[in-house]
C-alpha cells in the first residue's frame, strides 16, 4: 500500500518542504509459484516486464525485471536579453529541433526466511539503468543594442546515463503485537555519466570547431538504521530509533577539442574534480497517546547531525560547517462518528542540496545559457502547519486539507550575466532568500456504480518568494515574487460487460511562481479501452495519449535588472500504444508478515524548472 502522510512524525526522515510518500511492503507469504509477463508497444514508448514470485515453507524469493523505451521529438526556442553596466543590451534569439531517445530498467532479486512465526530475515540486491540521449540542432541570432552581430548553427549531442545497485539486508523481531524490533542496512552504488559534444557548424565567417564535455560522477552510500516500538498500556505506543547515513561522492570533468585533446587554460571550459563527502547521524524518540473520546495525540523530536567534507580539484578545500537540526513534530486527529477525522499537525523538515545542487562542473551545451552547482549551498529549513478533514462516507471517500510552509535559507535556481562574456546566462543555485506558501488540496474517489470508479485530486497554493541577486554596477538587487499555483488530477474506469474496461486518466500543471519569473503548466491526457480473458490471466489494450492536441507547449519567462527571457519548450508527446499481459503459475494464500527496510529520502533532487538552460540539451550528472 501507499500512504501519503502530509505531516510526518519524528519516525521519517526530516527532508522536503511538505509531506512524504510511505510504501508499507508486506511479505507474500503465498505457497506455490507465479510469474506475469507485462509489455508494451507503441510510436512514442515501449515496454517490457517480467515478474516471478516462489515461496515454499520458510523461504521466499522474487525475481523481476521491467525495462522502457522512449522516443520523441521537441521543439524549443527563446529570447534574451543582457544589460551591461554601461547601458549596452545583448539580444539573442535562438531555435533548436530535438530528438530524444529514452532507455530505463529495474531489475530485482530478494529472498526472505522466517526463522519463526515472530522472526525473519530479508535480503535483496537491485540493479537500475537508466540512459538519456538527445540530438539537438540549434539556430542562434545575436544583436547589441538591436544591430545584428552573428549567426552561428551547432549540433550538440548530450549523453545522460547512469547504473545503480542497491543491496540490503534487513532483520524483523515482532515481540508481540505493536511491540517490535527492527535493524536495516543498505548499500548503494551509482555510476553517473553526464557528457556532451558540441559541432560549431560555422557563423557569417563560416568558421568551423568542435568540443566534448566529459562528466563522470561515482556516487556511494551505506545506511543502517535500528527502529524499537513498544505498547504502553493498551491506548498508548512509545517508539524510539537511530540511523546513521554514509555518503560519498566523486565528480571528475574535463573539455577535449576536436583533436579528443583535453583543453587547459581555459576558464569557460574547466577541467577540475569534487570530492565531496556527506554523513547523517539522527535519533529519534515518538509517543502516541489514544484518549476514551476517539483522540489520538502523536508527540515527538528528531535531532540529525550532519558533518560535511568537499574537495575541489584536489587542493582547494570547500569550507562547509557541520550543522545539527532538532526536528519537532506534533499531530492531533479526532474520529467523529466512525466516518470523520480531524487532523491539525506541525513539523520542521530539512532539504539538503543534492549532486545536482552542488556538481561545479560547467554546462556549456547551450552556448547562451552555461549552467554549474554550488558545492558550498547549505540545506533549507522549514516549518509546516496543517488541517485536515478527511472522511468516508458509503461509496464516497474525500480528504481536503489547508496548510502553511514557511521556509528560510531557501535552494533557489537563479540565473545571473555574465561579466566577462556579454550576451550569456549563468544558471546556478543559492541559499537566497526566504519562501512562503499557504495553500489547500482535495482528493477524492467515489464508485458511481458497482463497475464504475471516479477519483481525483486538486491542489492551489498561493507562493511568495524572496531574496537577492547581483545587480547593475555591482550593486545587490533585492527581488521578490508571488502568484498562485494549481495542479490537478482525475481519472475513471469503467468495467464493461465480458471483460472490456475503459480508462481514462488526465493532469494538468498549472504555471509556476519562480524567484525571477514564472514557468507556463502544462496538460497529459489518456485513454484506453483493455479486454481481459475469462480466466483473468491474459489481457489485450489500446490506448492514446494527448491524441487531440500535437503535445503540448511550456513557456517560462524570467525577468531581473540585468536580464530578460522568454522561453517555450514543445514536446510533441502524442502517442498510441498496444498492450499485452500474461500470468501463469498459482499461490494459495498464508498469513503475511510485515517487512522493514531501508527509506532514504533526505536529498533534495532535480532543480531544473524548464527554462531557457535546458534547452541546449544537457544537464549535469
Amino acid at each position: 500500500t501507499v500512504e501519503v502522510i502530509t505531516s510526518p512524525s519524528a519516525k521519517y526522515d526530516a527532508e522536503g518542504s511538505g509531506g512524504i510518500i510511505n510504501i508499507i511492503t508486506k511479505k507474500n507469504n503465498l505457497q506455490g509459484f507465479t510469474m506475469s509477463f507485462d509489455s508494451g508497444i507503441g510510436n512514442r514508448a515501449s515496454n517490457l516486464g517480467i515478474n516471478s514470485s516462489l515461496r515454499k515453507g520458510k523461504f521466499g524469493m522474487t525475481l523481476g525485471g521491467f525495462g522502457r523505451a522512449g522516443y520523441n521529438r521537441a521543439y524549443s526556442g527563446f529570447e534574451q536579453k543582457t544589460f551591461d553596466d554601461e547601458s549596452n543590451v545583448f539580444k539573442t534569439t535562438q531555435d533548436g529541433k530535438s530528438k530524444d531517445q529514452m532507455v530505463f530498467g529495474r531489475y530485482n532479486l530478494g529472498m526472505d526466511y522466517d526463522f519463526s512465526s515472530k522472526k525473519s530475515l530479508s535480503g535483496g540486491v537491485r540493479f537500475g539503468t537508466r540512459n538519456f540521449s538527445r540530438e539537438q540542432s540549434l539556430d542562434i541570432n545575436t544583436f547589441r543594442n538591436d544591430i545584428f552581430q552573428l549567426n552561428n548553427l551547432r549540433d550538440v549531442n548530450s549523453k545522460n546515463s547512469s547504473n545503480n545497485w542497491d543491496v540490503n539486508l534487513d532483520y524483523l523481531h515482532v515481540i508481540k503485537p505493536q511491540k517490535e524490533f527492527s535493524i536495516s542496512t543498505q548499500y548503494t552504488t551509482n555510476f553517473l555519466t553526464n557528457n556532451f559534444t558540441t559541432d560549431f557548424l560555422g557563423t557569417s565567417d563560416t568558421k568551423f570547431s568542435k568540443f566534448s564535455n566529459l562528466n563522470y560522477n561515482t556516487n556511494q552510500e551505506f545506511t543502517v538504521q535500528s527502529d524499537y516500538q513498544m505498547p504502553i498500556k493498551k491506548n498508548q505506543i512509545f517508539e524510539i530509533g537511530l540511523k546513521g547515513i554514509f555518503r560519498d561522492v566523486d565528480s571528475d570533468f574535463e573539455y577535449r577539442d576536436k583533436e579528443n585533446k583535453v583543453i587547459v587554460g581555459d576558464n569557460s571550459r574547466p577541467i577540475g574534480s569534487l570530492d565531496y563527502y556527506q554523513n547523517v547521524g539522527a535519533a529519534y524518540v515518538s509517543y502516541t497517546y489514544s484518549s476514551k473520546k476517539k483522540f489520538t495525540y502523536k508527540i515527538g523530536s528528531r535531532y540529525e547531525y550532519t558533518e560535511i567534507g568537499a574537495v575541489q580539484n584536489a587542493t582547494k578545500k570547500v569550507e562547509i560547517p557541520a550543522y545539527f537540526n532538532l526536528v519537532p513534530s506534533v499531530n492531533v486527529s479526532k474520529t467523529i462518528a466512525g466516518k470523520y477525522t480531524v487532523k491539525t499537525g506541525y513539523n520542521r523538515r530539512i532539504q539538503r542540496p543534492g549532486l545536482e545542487q552542488l556538481n561545479p562542473n560547467l554546462n556549456i551545451s547551450n552556448p547562451q545559457n552555461y549552467s554549474l552547482g554550488n558545492p558550498e549551498l547549505s540545506p533549507e529549513i522549514t516549518d509546516n502547519v496543517e488541517l485536515s478533514l478527511s472522511a468516508s462516507v458509503k461509496k464516497l471517500y474525500f480528504n481536503i486539507s489547508t496548510f502553511g510552509r514557511f521556509s528560510n535559507n531557501t535552494i533557489n535556481q537563479v540565473r545571473l550575466r555574465s561579466d566577462t562574456l556579454p550576451g550569456i546566462i549563468i544558471t546556478t543555485f543559492q541559499n537566497i532568500g526566504q519562501e512562503k506558501a499557504y495553500g489547500f488540496n482535495w482528493n477524492g474517489n467515489m464508485s458511481i456504480t458497482s463497475k464504475w470508479m471516479i477519483n481525483g485530486g486538486v491542489e492551489g497554493f498561493y507562493n511568495y518568494l524572496k531574496g537577492q541577486v547581483p545587480g547593475i554596477n555591482g550593486l545587490t538587487e533585492n527581488i521578490s515574487n508571488k502568484g498562485w499555483n494549481f495542479n490537478g488530477r482525475l481519472m475513471s474506469m469503467w468495467t464493461i460487460k465480458n471483460g472490456w474496461q475503459v480508462q481514462a486518466f488526465s493532469f494538468m500543471r498549472g504555471g509556476r511562481v519562480q524567484l525571477q519569473g514564472r514557468q507556463g503548466g502544462f496538460g497529459f491526457y489518456s485513454l484506453g479501452i483493455r479486454k481481459e480473458s475469462k480466466d483473468k490471466k491474459k489481457s489485450l489494450g489500446l490506448a492514446a495519449d494527448n491524441f487531440l492536441t500535437n503535445g503540448f507547449k511550456i513557456r517560462t519567462s524570467i525577468n531581473s535588472a540585468v536580464l530578460q527571457q522568454e522561453s517555450f519548450n514543445h514536446l510533441y508527446n502524442n502517442g498510441v500504444r498496444l498492450t499485452f499481459t500474461y500470468k501463469f503459475g498459482q499461490m494459495q494464500m498464508a498469513a503475511p508478515k510485515k517487512k522493514k527496510s531501508v527509506d532514504n529520502n533526505d536529498i533534495k533532487e532535480g532543480g531544473g524548472d524548464g527554462g531557457g538552460q535546458q534547452q541546449g540539451g544537457g544537464g549535469r550528472g
